[in-house]
């Protein structure tokens, strides 16, 4: 009979599809680990991995993971629920997000309201929003560009405009707008594919038969932000970047393009029954005053990160 650790070590082997990876992660012995694996397998009578060049996750393994999590989701929401109501009221969230930059707000001033409920922050790529969401391993997810939204509700937070940041003696600097076009040949400082300012910079060149010329990725926005200001070379800046930090010393200029926008969404499961402080979370979120307060002419300005 599958046991609760045997399909918890199968829902990581079939994330990371690497069992050495897998076992390290688990602290177990890797063939400790390949047994429970092949167990597994016997008992359902099938293969849920394919083994030929590396392992990959078979239709059949795809099929039971999706079983799985959803299984191990309710499980874990049922003891979150039993000690939420011993606890009277306590309780914890688990709130992921691809960057926390805009939301260290909202989510400070819910800690002051409610100094008991415990919060979990997860960096999670969007693309691994829905399966996560589904599985309930969170509660409420963060979004900074579109994803499939099956089986999840959501709420828009903010709708803005994004700017191009370039450092201060640069000659875009000078401009009032700037077109697709006109970055073509200069040099990016971008975030690597999965975040949405790459997601934004390969939609805006998709429709222009032009390749834009990455200079730089990076996963740190501290350090993106620093190479554009040293003049590596231009990037992006949301307009809640420059009313956050407004004396961040890089130039912002507006694109001449409808989509050069970011909306920052809120999810979460439509399916799953959200407990008390993630219900207190998400009024929180959204009823942060996410709105501008003020809405200046298009023209340079300064951004922060």
């Amino acid at each position: 009979m599958t046991d609760l650790t045997t399909l918890r070590q199968f829902v990581v082997v079939a994330r990371l599809e690497h069992l050495s990876r897998a076992a390290d992660e688990l602290h177990v012995a890797q063939p400790s680990l390949s047994r429970t694996i092949a167990r597994l397998e016997s008992e359902l009578g099938t293969p849920l991995f394919d083994r030929t060049n590396r392992l990959r996750l078979n239709p059949a393994g795809a099929l039971f993971r999706g079983y799985v999590e959803r299984a191990l989701g309710e499980l874990d929401a049922g003891q979150r629920a039993v000690a939420e109501a011993t606890a009277q009221g306590t309780g914890s969230v688990r709130l992921a997000a691809e960057t926390f930059l805009a939301l260290t707000g909202p989510i400070a001033a819910f800690k002051r309201a409610h100094p008991t409920i415990e919060i979990e922050l997860q960096q999670v790529p969007a693309e691994d929003m829905p399966r996560r969401l589904r599985a309930q391993d969170v509660d409420l997810c963060v979004a900074s560009q579109p994803i499939p939204t099956a089986g999840l509700e959501s709420a828009v937070l903010l709708d803005e405009q994004v700017l191009v940041a370039t450092h201060l003696n640069h000659p875009f600097a000078k401009r009032k707008s700037l077109k697709v076009e006109d970055l073509a040949d200069e040099p990016f400082v971008i975030a690597r594919k999965g975040q949405w300012q790459r997601w934004l910079l390969d939609r805006l060149f998709a429709g222009t038969g032009l390749t834009p010329r990455i200079v730089c990725e990076s996963d740190e926005a501290a350090v993106i932000q620093e190479l554009i200001r040293s003049g590596l070379g231009i990037g992006f800046n949301p307009d809640f970047a420059r009313r956050t930090v407004p004396d961040y010393p890089v130039a912002a200029i507006p694109v001449d393009h409808p989509e050069c926008r970011r909306t920052l969404s809120l999810l979460w499961s439509a399916d799953a029954s959200l407990s008390t402080a993630a219900q207190l979370m998400r009024s929180a979120i959204t009823s942060w005053p996410w709105t501008p307060p003020e809405q200046g002419e298009a023209r340079p300005r300064r951004a922060g990160p």
